[in-house]
């Protein structure tokens, strides 16, 4: 079996449980959570995918990457509702990566992208191609 022919799931680790939950329910909007028998929660999201919240003291936050991007076809629409949810988007100046002044960074040929954090500091992304 090759790796490329699995589904693959997004794992995010978190320190309280409880808290995270409350971002990703009432922030992000998630919703219909399933307990795992780690301490953590799986969000089904779009085309089969999901989302995993797990507990993992001491190593939450610490990717200073994305650690998961959630497709979206109104990047601008969906960043405005997460705004109005209380999330707030990063500010980068990376030389050819820079976003303006609302959080968004125009990749080029249809493609942008916008980064914000949960309460541990994982970093997630919106993006559109």
């Amino acid at each position: 079996m090759r790796l490329q022919d699995s589904s693959v799931e997004t794992m995010v680790p978190v320190e309280d449980m409880a808290n995270a939950k409350e971002f990703y329910e009432s922030k992000l909007g998630f919703s219909g959570g399933t307990e795992e028998g780690d301490g953590g929660v799986t969000y089904d999201c779009a085309d089969g995918t999901r989302l995993h919240v797990y507990p993992s003291p001491g190593h939450a936050g610490k990717s200073g990457a994305t650690v998961a991007g959630f497709r979206t076809d109104d990047i601008e629409g969906s960043m405005d509702e997460l705004s109005s949810s209380g999330v707030t988007f990063e500010q980068y100046d990376l030389g050819e990566l820079k976003t303006d002044e609302k959080g968004l960074a125009d990749l080029g040929e249809g493609g942008k992208v916008a980064w914000f954090k949960d309460p541990d500091g994982n970093i997630l992304a919106l993006f559109t191609e």
